[in-house]
């Protein structure tokens, strides 16, 4: 079975929102692959993301049947759920008071041991990999490209009879 571990780091000081764009990048993919992603990420959250998802990992290496290979760990869940807003009061011209609201975010980093892939689905392309060339004859749509006429059906053919 393969091993699941999470980390939650409670009240940072952004929105749900904004940490929910960075969460978006890393979901579905390896760790090392999202810590690279992070790393390089030009948003201020994405430094408690990456403390998050480091305290996912070693999480998941303390769990009780871990293989040991950090390489076989993905980003299975990430998600930033809103927490308490705080309400500050602003000045505004003529006496009045703006709002300024606060907001905090949970975010929660969950990662989850990849099953060891054997057999047939062992070769699997890599991801934004080409696919291999197929040979001419099993290719779809071989062959020249159909001229306007005959794309056209009966159509051209009518007119032709019809002036000849």
């Amino acid at each position: 079975m393969a091993v699941q571990a999470h980390a939650t780091a409670k009240y940072i000081r952004t929105s749900a929102q904004k940490a929910g764009l960075v969460l978006d990048l890393i979901r579905g993919r390896d760790v090392n692959h999202a810590l690279a992603t992070l790393r390089f990420t030009r948003k201020g959250v994405a430094k408690d993301i990456e403390k998050v998802l480091r305290s996912a990992i070693a999480n998941a290496q303390l769990k009780e049947g871990f293989g040991g290979d950090v390489e076989r760990l993905f980003v299975n869940a990430c998600y930033a759920n809103q927490g308490p807003s705080q309400k500050r009061i602003r000045p505004a011209p003529m006496g009045r008071a703006f709002r300024v609201v606060k907001r905090t975010a949970h975010l929660t980093v969950e990662v989850t041991e990849r099953a060891e892939v054997t057999g047939a689905g062992a070769a699997k392309r890599a991801r934004g990999a080409k696919p291999k060339a197929q040979s001419k004859g099993a290719r779809k749509g071989s062959g020249a490209r159909k001229s306007t006429a005959a794309k056209t059906g009966g159509a051209a053919k009518a007119a032709e009879e019809a002036a000849g």
